[in-house]
């Protein structure tokens, strides 16, 4: 708990995970509560600890039990939390936010706009539902990259399939909010575009930007900043500041304290830096330093001259310091985030201890502002002052020499992050704004591209890391550009196609590869361009879903007939050759885009023979794809144990793979085959581990509906009903988030909780998930394959046999693909049970036929011999199935199976579907179960 605030115990546990640099919805996902819970939850944290952004918020979280050494929680300075005066425009821009959807207040540098619209903003928060989010732009030195930074301050990671604007547009799209964008002049382009967006997107924003000029987007409307008041404020100012060193003034001084103010404009950052030097000057000393220089500034705009006059403030200040100390001041002004003094002073190039002592002295001159941190004592310039050390190290013609010097900071540090510890987040987080600035620098100087190449790559692998997966695929893209080698190239793009893979962006992944083949192409490498061109066809057809623009089937065709030749007797060309061709040729992936039926005969030579060149390479990446093809093959085929057992081998192969690209991509895929393979199997409980890893995994935390799609499905089987009232608020809430994507892939989870809402007998809540599965669209596979299998469950428990027949009246031949992949023994063994129950005259005959296809499924078997003791009238065999049914796991079956078994038994099970959750079952008319 921190001291001095009423935080409760929750928000205690967010604070903990904000600290931790957790998400939104990675916290939403670990405590098992809404995104939305989540942001109301930091909205209040940074009211009540009186914080202005989330990175100040993390600061003041407490050091998880077992991280180490503990330290003070952070206060912020007094610079950043004081505020003196300014009741009047604090009035007046209040007014203005709540007339226009977008105010920007606008004044030259250090007239005080930061401090004046936190202020403004604090006073404001309560008047907005969802909260005040502040957005320090400083560090942001990519126009592209204000999407990235408004996420950061939202709590938001990167959505796979979605650009981040998208993304942090979808958060605020029903939210009554307030966004402070800070210091945009750099950045005026990128933000204008977000405002544009985000204005029209999301009604109930408003933006309130700070700029040194207007930022000339629709809606704007301009708030000019003035100076502090030089008979109150300004004078209040002087005063506190000096008072906060140690050296209050007496109030008889105050018509010479004014005089100064007046001789500085009433601006604020020039009125702090004279008074932080009042200790050692006095007020004549001040006076008679200021008058030389501001006797020269003549000429020019009113606000012309108030740039000047805090530029007079800062030459004054500046001349002040001794040259070691002026120095330092220049050369830390590379950093645009908080920096240590260790980092200064590989920086500046000095020994650690005298470069400590120099910040210290700025700190003190108010040229540098200190704060506590975890990692040690931080120091920052204010955007104003790190400006001007810029330009003096321009004027000293060290510019290039302190860049390069921070350029070979950035990519030890990034280095040093390559190794994955617990406080790997927070140290990536502390440098990731100067790595990017120096990949800005470095990137557009030739003599630097080796390094930038280096830098490049490495933020590639660490915001993949990080899971920016956008932002990744940006940096191995930018290494593909500044590599120097073709080969060297050909290699990123392979990087940044995976990415994409992981992104579910399946355009970029086909674009991506084919520019690898090129690079490889130019490289002289014929067999790696073979390679790629093969393995781009093969994109097109097993991801087939994540593309916007699917290639045309002769497109394809023609990239494996390009591939052939230059192939040759290269192992790895060979088997992405083959693979190509089991996809494209035979279709066994089952793409949008294949044939409607496939040559089974064909396609399982074809797949394994793909597997056997795979295995030659060594590579457990080809290996894996190989046999995701053989899965597919395998289940059109109809044997199901053999496609579990082949989905099992992939994990086999990827469990122990290091974490990259393309590794994350297939594992994530593999668990999501394995998933269904093994319920599809009937071996429930290895369906849930598998399906419970899928969930768990990081890459999908900012997809929840995604993340969690096959666990509601298996859960939704197994009878976990809690489980799956619980993971479906995750469901749902990430569904929306991302906009209601209409995804084949989360219809199955939602007709699972729509049954499980049916078993409960809450119509209501069916109802609102049929919605759902409306929106997302049906599908011959709703109808023949899952939504019959969850509709005939609900069927039979409401005692409805002759409608459950009905539902599955289709022989399982004839729908084929749709039952023929997970479903087919699922779909066999309740249509046998609806036959028995409604009394169809060839129940004895479907029940032969049943036992042979589902002999090794134990659920599917269980609920055969169900059938078949309902038809025999045994209650042994009907006890002796729910023992089956207990042993699997499907807790809901078993307790049906008591049911049926009629007495005491039934008792016990009617007991235990309401410890389910459930609703009492409904016997079918004929059932003759009733001895003991």
């Amino acid at each position: 708990m921190v001291a001095g605030a009423d935080i409760s115990p929750r928000e205690a546990e967010v604070l903990e995970l904000v600290g931790a640099h957790l998400s939104n919805a990675e916290i939403g996902a670990r405590l098992c509560i809404s995104v939305r819970t989540v942001e109301s939850h930091v909205s209040s944290l940074l009211r009540k600890l009186e914080v202005p952004d989330r990175r100040a918020l993390a600061q003041r979280a407490p050091e998880p039990a077992g991280a180490g050494p503990s330290h003070p929680a952070p206060v912020l300075p007094a610079p950043l939390t004081s505020f003196i005066g300014r009741e009047s425009e604090r009035a007046e821009l209040t007014e203005m936010i709540k007339a226009y959807r977008q105010v920007t207040a606008v004044g030259p540098g250090g007239v005080g706009k930061t401090r004046l619209a936190l202020a403004m903003a604090a006073e404001a928060a309560d008047e907005y539902a969802d909260g005040v989010w502040f957005v320090d732009l400083v560090p942001v030195t990519d126009p592209g990259m204000i999407a990235t930074a408004v996420a950061g301050a939202l709590g938001l990671g990167e959505q796979p399939g979605r650009d981040m604007t998208a993304s942090a547009v979808a958060a605020l799209a029903d939210r009554h909010a307030l966004l402070v964008l800070d210091n945009c002049e750099h950045v005026a382009d990128g933000v204008a575009l977000f405002l544009e967006r985000l204005l029209v997107t999301c009604p109930r924003v408003t933006a309130l930007a700070t700029s040194r000029a207007r930022l000339m987007v629709p809606f704007e409307r301009v708030y000019p900043v003035p100076p502090l008041s030089l008979d109150v404020d300004a004078v209040a100012l002087f005063m506190e500041r000096a008072a906060a060193v140690g050296w209050p003034l007496d109030p008889p001084l105050r018509d010479q304290i004014a005089s100064i103010c007046e001789r500085l404009d009433g601006m604020a950052l020039a009125i702090e830096l004279a008074a932080a030097r009042y200790p050692t000057l006095g007020l004549d000393g001040i006076t008679a330093a200021l008058s030389h220089p501001l006797r020269m500034l003549t000429g020019g705009s009113r606000a012309d001259e108030r740039h000047r006059s805090v530029r007079a403030a800062l030459d004054w200040s500046h001349a002040l310091l001794e040259p070691a100390d002026r120095a330092l001041l220049r050369r830390v002004s590379v950093f645009v985030a908080p920096f240590t003094a260790a980092a200064a002073a590989e920086v500046a190039g000095s020994e650690e201890g005298l470069v400590a002592d120099g910040l210290g002295r700025l700190a003190e001159q108010s040229l540098l502002v200190v704060t506590a941190s975890p990692g040690g004592t931080e120091y920052r310039a204010l955007e104003t002052i790190r400006q001007y050390g810029t330009e003096r190290l321009v004027e000293a013609g060290e510019l290039v020499d302190a860049r390069s010097r921070h350029l070979r900071w950035c990519l030890a540090k990034a280095a040093g992050l390559a190794v994955v510890r617990a406080d790997w987040r927070t140290r990536f987080d502390l440098v990731a704004d100067d790595l990017r600035a120096a990949l800005a620098w470095a990137a557009d100087r030739p003599e630097q591209r080796a390094e930038a190449y280096d830098l490049a790559r490495h933020l590639a692998e660490l915001t993949f890391t990080r899971h920016l997966t956008g932002e990744s695929q940006r940096r191995y893209e930018q290494a593909a550009a500044l590599a120097t080698e073709p080969a060297a190239s050909a290699s990123m793009l392979r990087q940044a196609a995976a990415v994409a893979g992981c992104r579910t962006v399946g355009d970029d992944m086909y674009r991506l590869r084919r520019a690898a083949a090129d690079a490889a192409r130019s490289s002289g490498d014929s067999a790696g361009a073979a390679a790629d061109l093969a393995t781009a066809a093969t994109i097109a057809f097993r991801f087939s879903t994540t593309f916007v623009r699917l290639p045309p089937r002769e497109e394809t065709f023609a990239l494996i007939s390009e591939a052939r030749e230059p192939a040759g007797d290269d192992p790895a060309a060979q088997a992405a050759v083959a693979l190509a061709e089991a996809a494209v040729l035979t279709d066994a992936f089952g793409a949008a885009q294949g044939p409607p039926g496939n040559a089974v005969p064909e396609t399982i030579a074809r797949a394994e023979r793909a597997v056997e060149l795979a295995r030659r390479t060594g590579d457990p990446l080809a290996e894996s794809a190989a046999l995701d093809a053989l899965t597919g093959a395998q289940s059109w085929a109809g044997d199901t144990s053999a496609t579990a057992a082949t989905a099992r081998c992939r994990i086999t192969l990827l469990s122990s793979l290091p974490i990259s690209p393309a590794g994350t991509h297939e594992l994530i895929d593999a668990l999501g085959i394995v998933t269904e393979a093994s319920l599809g199997a009937g071996d429930v409980s290895g369906a849930r581990r598998w399906a419970r890893q899928l969930a768990d995994h990081p890459s999908l935390a900012e997809v929840g509906h995604r993340a969690t799609c096959r666990l509601l499905m298996v859960d939704a089987l197994m009878g976990n009903v809690d489980e799956v009232l619980t993971g479906s608020v995750r469901f749902l809430d990430a569904w929306r988030r991302a906009g209601s994507p209409a995804r084949s892939l989360l219809r199955p989870a939602v007709a699972a909780v729509a049954m499980i809402h049916g078993l409960r007998d809450d119509q209501a809540a069916r109802r609102d998930w049929q919605e759902v599965l409306d929106q997302l669209g049906t599908s011959k596979e709703h109808t023949y394959g899952y939504g019959a299998v969850f509709d005939v469950i609900l069927l039979l428990h409401r005692g409805q046999a002759p409608k459950a027949l009905e539902r599955m009246a289709p022989e399982p031949r004839q729908v084929w693909k749709w039952v023929t992949w997970i479903w087919h023994h699922w779909y066999v063994a309740l249509r046998t049970e609806a036959a028995v129950l409604a009394a169809s005259p060839d129940a004895r005959d479907r029940l032969a036929e049943a036992r042979t296809i589902v002999a090794d499924n134990p659920v599917a078997n269980a609920m055969v011999e169900r059938a078949q003791a309902l038809l025999d009238n045994d209650q042994e065999r009907l006890l002796s199935a729910a023992d089956a049914f207990d042993t699997a796991g499907c807790h809901y079956q078993s307790a049906r199976t008591m049911v049926l078994a009629g007495g005491d038994h039934a008792a016990r099970g009617a007991a235990a579907l309401a410890d389910l959750g459930l609703a009492p079952m409904a016997l079918p008319d004929k059932l003759m179960m009733t001895s003991e």
